[in-house]
């Protein structure tokens, strides 16, 4: 059992299949929270494991948190994985690991909350209450510590969430992202009058690279939901693993996957497909919510080196459709400064983190203050270099 501030006791469950949760009760859960968004939808975490994506094999041991009231109605549920590495996160604790390591002790498993492979803030712990809140972050302590695991981390939280893990004297840790909104005053019309609101001498690039991939002779449609067939699946996955290959490194995520997504989560996709003399030569994949007008840029790739091109599939497409769709927000995935210069601003991301072992948790605590001061810095530092003309908000 766990308890909350009011008192409430909650059952816990740890479940090791995601597929064996009530779909429909963790997705009804997850709309009333204050950041919700496509990836903690059952049917994406459901896919990562059932696509072996994200599984033991692959370093991600699924350990879902749920909490029922007296009446066995789900209060609360956090996606959580015994991690046996680092890679797939994107909030970066090699050097914690190696300093476990070179003192003798075990840093891995570690618990972690997060999205695999998705750097997409939002909302962490869905919890029906307060009181809900607090008791899943005091169960995933309890879970860490009963365990003799090192630490416990939860990645990209929302507000509430970063609120509750505060409370109970969790570590949190600062980073920046670069995303656009809709200046909600005054919004843009269109991409054009996007770009006339940058500085010349961005307004200029971007209209430049944007001349050379039409020299290439190169086309872009977009197609959404049920539209993406099998046949461009099939060709985005393509472009997807060459990305990686180009990168040297092996793709996260199977063909099953996205094969999934089609099936169950179609609605959520856009795909951008560049095409030259009719046959397609690129493709991105980017996320959406109508529902509350956010998309997300995921992945992309090229069937060969193609100049300019991954600007004008990952920026300059999603964000002339999300202004002719009336969105609000374009994220454009972790780090990436050069997307300043494509209209996207500084947009802080927050962590929160528990280590077992107070000697370390006091010499982190100090390496993240250091941390955090610098990346205040840095925000400080590009919000003088914005982009946009003085007195453009949009962003």
């Amino acid at each position: 059992m766990s308890r909350g501030l009011t008192g409430q006791d909650y059952h816990i469950g740890v479940e090791a299949d995601p597929g064996r949760l009530d779909a429909r009760a963790w997705n009804t859960l997850l709309d009333m929270q204050p950041a919700p968004t496509p990836f903690l939808r059952h049917e994406y975490l459901a896919a990562l494991h059932a696509s072996a994506s994200a599984v033991p094999a692959t370093g991600w041991t699924p350990r879902f948190l749920t909490l029922h009231d007296a009446a066995g109605e789900l209060a609360g549920a956090a996606p959580l994985y015994l991690k046996t590495h680092s890679w797939g996160e994107y909030v970066f604790d090699w050097a914690w690991a190696d300093a476990y390591r070179r003192h003798g002790l075990r840093y891995y498993p570690k618990l972690l909350g997060a999205v695999p492979f998705t750097p997409v803030p939002g909302t962490r712990l869905m919890a029906r209450d307060e009181p809900a809140r607090e008791a899943l972050v005091a169960t995933i302590r309890e879970f860490a510590d009963e365990a003799g695991l090192s630490s416990a981390h939860v990645l990209y939280v929302d507000d509430a969430d970063r609120a509750a893990f505060e409370r109970a004297g969790w570590m949190l840790r600062e980073n920046l992202q670069f995303h656009w909104t809709r200046d909600e005053a005054d919004p843009a019309a269109d991409f054009d009058a996007l770009l006339a609101r940058l500085q010349r001498d961005k307004r200029k690039k971007i209209q430049q690279e944007r001349r050379r991939v039409a020299e290439l002779g190169i086309e872009f449609s977009v197609h959404e939901g049920e539209a993406i067939d099998t046949a461009l699946w099939d060709f985005f996955h393509r472009c997807y693993t060459l990305t990686y290959a180009a990168h040297q490194s092996t793709p996260y995520l199977t063909r099953d996957f996205f094969a999934r997504m089609q099936a169950t989560m179609a609605r959520h996709w856009l795909v951008f497909v560049g095409r030259r003399d009719g046959r397609p030569v690129a493709a991105s994949l980017v996320a959406i919510d109508r529902e509350r007008g956010a998309a997300w840029g995921r992945y992309w790739g090229a069937v060969e080196p193609l100049p300019f091109v991954h600007f004008e599939a990952c920026y300059y497409q999603p964000l002339a459709w999300c202004l002719a769709n009336g969105f609000s927000r374009f994220e454009g995935g972790a780090q990436g400064e050069h997307k300043m210069a494509r209209g996207l601003l500084p947009v802080r991301t927050s962590s929160a983190h528990w280590l077992r072992d107070e000697r370390f948790a006091g010499a982190v605590a100090e390496f993240l203050a250091r941390e955090g001061e610098g990346v205040a810095a840095w925000e400080d530092e590009l919000r003088e270099r914005s982009p946009f003309k003085r007195g453009e908000p949009e962003g």
